[in-house]
């Protein structure tokens, strides 16, 4: 069988990498996206200190999981003036780049770069589109966890209509991606245990999909490794940076696995999770991970051989040592645990599996 894999993403990574920025800009003006605490961490200055003049203008006013009402008049603030800046470089976690993404594209409009009603028409449709203006990008998380730096794609929110859409297409690839570890040094406890857990799922959900080739599973097998090893002994000691290192790390391998895998049936029940039970996303996409490894098993034999490397020959065992990982960390693993019965439970699994992302897992096929 013939394998494909594809990346465009340039990475820049290890202590002191931000200093790189200046020269993958090549002199271009820049719009800083970053979120509200990093002016006071000092980010804020250390970027203009960097950038200098090239430094045009920062949005700092990120808020968690982008939602359309706030993503509005930002995104038509932007576009009002295409040639304002050259290139936009976000900085912080997920919700920072995932904003990014969407400034990035522009839709043909009467005025200016477009206007955002128009980016949700053509999400809404659920198929590609070549926009009509395109910023590059360079990505810099601040988080270990969303791999969202080497992905080309965005989660926007609409919690007022209960909604989500996501953002993919060939331009919104980021340019280039800054993998610091020293950016992460003073992201909090419960955000480092969130983050962490994302980049668990999104390695384990590119393992039991059926897009999963040897390339990605190279990246995801070693990030489950690392990620298991490392995360509680970060949560432990915070502050060291050599654990820092090694859980961004592993969080741009299990970003680089799923980058072409998509995320599965985990993810697909998160996002009802997320917006109608308001559990975080990294929460929300991995207390489930126990449950679809069973759901998962013997499916298919080339992903056994996968999930065996990791979990051993028997399901039971690799159950437990997910659920006692996460129970570790502070997360319960079972839906009622959330307030969800086992009838409301069964209800969602159906709607995620007959998601877009659900129909990305092995166990949604017949075996």
């Amino acid at each position: 069988m013939i394998h494909a894999y594809y990346n465009p993403v340039s990475i820049h990574c290890g202590p002191g990498s931000l200093d790189r920025l200046p020269a993958l800009l090549h002199g271009r003006r820049a719009v800083v996206v970053t979120f509200p605490e990093a002016r006071a961490l000092g980010l804020v200055a250390r970027l203009q200190a960097l950038l200098g003049a090239d430094l045009v203008a920062v949005i700092e006013d990120v808020q968690p999981n982008p939602d359309v009402a706030q993503l509005s008049g930002l995104y038509n603030r932007f576009w009002e003036q295409p040639d304002a800046c050259d290139a936009i470089v976000a900085v912080g976690g997920g919700s920072a780049i995932d904003t990014a993404k969407a400034l990035m594209v522009g839709t043909a409009g009467t005025t200016g770069g477009g206007r955002f009603d128009s980016l949700v028409s053509l999400l809404a449709t659920g198929k590609p589109f070549v926009p009509a203006h395109v910023k590059p990008l360079i990505a810099v998380p601040t988080t270990a966890g969303t791999g969202s730096e080497v992905t080309p794609w965005a989660t926007i929110w609409d919690a007022a209509s209960q909604k989500k859409y996501s953002l993919h297409l060939d331009a919104t690839w980021p340019e280039a991606a800054i993998v610091d570890p020293g950016l992460m040094v003073s992201v909090p406890l419960g955000t480092t245990v969130s983050t962490g857990l994302d980049a668990l799922s999104h390695a384990l959900e590119s393992v039991w999909n059926v897009n999963a080739n040897p390339i990605s599973d190279t990246y995801a097998v070693s990030a489950v490794e690392d990620i298991f090893e490392t995360l509680p002994a970060l949560v432990r000691n915070p502050a060291d940076i050599a654990l820092r290192e090694r859980m961004a790390l592993a969080a741009l391998k299990a970003g680089l696995a799923f980058s072409n895998t998509k995320t599965a049936l985990a993810h697909s029940i998160s996002y009802e999770m997320t917006l109608r039970h308001g559990l975080p996303h990294g929460i929300a996409c991995s207390f489930t991970l126990p449950l679809v490894l069973e759901k998962a098993w013997a499916r298919h034999p080339d992903r056994d051989r996968t999930l065996q490397r990791l979990f051993g020959p028997s399901l039971q065992a690799g159950q437990q040592r997910l659920r006692a990982f996460l129970q570790g960390l502070g997360v319960k693993t079972e839906f009622a645990d959330y307030g969800v019965s086992d009838e409301e439970a069964g209800a969602m699994i159906a709607r995620a599996l007959d998601g877009a992302r659900g129909r990305n897992f092995i166990g949604a096929v017949p075996a």
